[in-house]
């Protein structure tokens, strides 16, 4: 099975951003290795997520309410996510589970691609829930809730 995705994001100041149209694989089931293509497809089924280019080709960030929940490099070692905290961001980076994202906060992590899928989907959804929770209540009303 595949999934078809299109993504747009804004460009301020350059008219419409450039529409990417991704034919990705579907994300991978519980288990098993989780790939850049299984990062846009889970990231792409989130209420109100939207994907951007703002650092160039190649980086894929993803936004809600356009603050940013995810981020991958054109180097594809990782994503990098929001923890809902600086001493969260430590503790994961201190038993293994992610490394100091570069050119983000200290609440920032990266998990490198190829660990464990449903580890990766967990920090995902954080990141997503974390992000959105500071949005401003309207914003939030008009989002779809996430589905587990």
């Amino acid at each position: 099975m595949r999934v078809r995705a299109v993504f747009m994001g804004a460009t301020i100041g350059r008219g419409p951003a450039p529409v990417k149209r991704v034919d990705a694989p579907a994300p991978t089931p519980h288990g098993g290795d989780m790939i850049r293509d299984d990062v846009n497809a889970l990231c792409a089924a989130l209420p109100g997520a939207e994907w951007s280019e703002p650092f160039g080709p190649g980086h894929d960030v993803w936004k809600v309410g356009d603050k940013i929940f995810a981020a991958m490099g054109a180097q594809g070692v990782g994503v990098s996510l929001k923890t809902p905290d600086i001493d969260t961001a430590q503790m994961l980076i201190e038993v293994g589970a992610g490394l100091k994202a570069p050119y983000f906060h200290r609440s920032w992590i990266l998990i490198p691609f190829g660990g464990d899928a449903d580890e990766m989907r967990h920090r995902l959804h954080v990141s997503y829930d974390t992000v959105r929770a500071s949005l401003t209540k309207k914003l939030q009303a008009s989002l779809a809730p996430r589905l587990p």
